[in-house]
């Protein structure tokens, strides 16, 4: 049983080291890292230089935000929106280039399994967005040299930004499953995200509380993305929020082993 687990860790790396360096040979891949930091770090430069004329103003306020709160929350919530859209280009090729190319029925004829084969290829993408986002937290952390920020509410907000990107990397590989097309994967799985990311703009509308009960706009506002990363960003830690997280990450990647497995299936 041992031999198995060690066979099947094994597999599941070799498939995840095999997809971030096919990442890192690709020329999206760069062109992905160099424009996200040039979108973000401008973001970064604007925020705190608009913190910096606020200063004075600040000052005078009792229990006034700082610059954890004014610059570098608000740029991990840019982020999540940044990947949002990137994510999907990135997972769009992961099984629907396959299924195009037909060299699936390759990986079917190895002695390795189908959750093998999905939790390589997503620990592979999502090992390239980590890095990714290390970089992203690089900015936040330059404030240490000249002032001091709230590590606490840094690293909550970090772990959610990290939650959501994996999120968003099981949602876009279930979808690169169900097509052969890459460019129709990156297109359904950009809309799903953008439907999960705005549930919690419907459920926090006043014509939506006027149409239905609190009960159903609660449940809307449940499945949103963004309602359970807010309170992270907010420094608010609840265990709710990182159940969340998993679920859904447990939830597409079992429907994306499903999905493969009837691939697999002679038709």
């Amino acid at each position: 049983m041992q031999i198995m687990k060690k066979r099947g860790l094994a597999m599941i790396k070799i498939i995840a080291w095999r997809e971030l360096k096919n990442l890192f040979l690709s020329p999206l891949a760069w062109a992905i890292l160099v424009v996200t930091q040039i979108i973000l770090c401008y973001q970064f430069l604007s925020q705190l230089e608009t913190y910096m004329q606020m200063q004075a103003k600040l000052s005078v306020l009792e229990h006034s935000p700082g610059v954890t709160d004014l610059v570098v929350a608000p740029l991990l919530g840019g982020a999540a929106i940044v990947l949002l859209i990137i994510v999907p280009l990135l997972t769009m090729r992961l099984i629907s280039e396959e299924q195009k190319n037909q060299t699936l029925s390759l990986l079917f004829s190895a002695p390795i399994s189908m959750s093998e084969i999905i939790l390589g290829k997503y620990l592979g993408v999502l090992s390239f967005l980590m890095i990714l986002i290390a970089m992203i937290a690089l900015m936040p952390l330059s404030l240490l040299l000249g002032t001091a920020i709230d590590l606490g509410q840094f690293f909550s907000a970090l772990l959610g930004l990290s939650l959501v990107v994996a999120s968003f990397v099981a949602a876009g590989l279930y979808m690169s499953t169900l097509t052969k097309q890459p460019a129709i994967a990156a297109i359904s799985s950009f809309g799903l995200l953008l439907l999960l990311w705005m549930i919690n703009w419907a459920g926090n509308s006043t014509d939506v509380q006027d149409a239905i009960d609190k009960t159903t706009e609660h449940t809307l506002s449940w499945f949103s993305l963004l309602n359970h990363f807010e309170p992270l960003l907010k420094g608010i830690f609840s265990s709710t929020d990182i159940i969340y997280y998993m679920l859904f990450i447990s939830l597409f990647l079992t429907l994306a082993i499903r999905r493969l497995e009837r691939l697999r299936l002679p038709h």
